[in-house]
């Protein structure tokens, strides 16, 4: 009976333990990071497996609806990145940045996180962003990249090839410089379709 008694009690112990384990792992996993304030927006993705496809929020009620595709390629510009992690931010169809808070920090509601797979590749469904009413300032999907084992960087951002805003000497620039930038628009069934592919290194961006 001692002995039935003692391996009751040793297995409540255990029960405990593991419960306990478990409680503090979670508190663990769900801890706001010390530098959650100052980082790059590039960390705060929810998702635990991101894949190479996401939908920006708000997708299906907008306009302009786009998809863009594209392929990144390791500095060479010839051999597919895997693993590569890509993250836009975008203003609103009337050219505001519209901004949300969480855990006091504030963020751009129209974002989204993709990571390439093997090939690459990549695929966002957005909307085409509006220019400031007040402003001169072109229609821009701003980016982020994170490769493997280096830190985060900026890239040049997207720009539209009908905005009647990129023209003249800035357009010669960015023809010069970078074309690719430039998303030439294909309207397919309803949803703009526009493809850019990036280089590693070759458009880093220190806006």
């Amino acid at each position: 009976m001692k002995y039935l008694i003692t391996l009751l009690s040793l297995g409540l112990i255990l029960a405990n333990c593991i419960t306990l384990n478990a409680q503090e792992t979670a508190t663990v996993s769900n801890e706001i990071p010390k530098n959650y304030k100052k980082r790059s927006p590039i960390y705060d993705y929810s998702e635990k497996n991101l894949n190479n496809t996401d939908t920006i929020p708000e997708f299906l009620t907008q306009k302009n609806k786009l998809k863009i595709t594209g392929t990144i390629y390791e500095s060479d510009g010839v051999t597919p990145a895997k693993n590569i992690l890509l993250f836009i931010h975008q203003t609103d169809e009337d050219g505001n940045f519209e901004l949300k808070r969480h855990n006091k920090k504030r963020y751009v509601h129209h974002r989204g996180w993709v990571r390439t797979n093997e090939d690459g590749k990549y695929t966002i469904y957005t909307f085409v962003p509006g220019s400031y009413i007040y402003g001169k300032e072109l229609k821009q999907i701003y980016p982020i990249v994170k490769e493997p084992n280096k830190p985060e960087y900026k890239i040049e951002t997207f720009l539209f090839d009908n905005d009647p805003l990129l023209k003249g000497k800035c357009r010669d620039k960015v023809l010069e410089t970078d074309p690719q930038r430039i998303l030439k628009l294909d309207l397919k069934e309803g949803l703009w379709v526009g493809t850019r592919d990036i280089v590693l290194g070759k458009e880093i961006d220190s806006y």
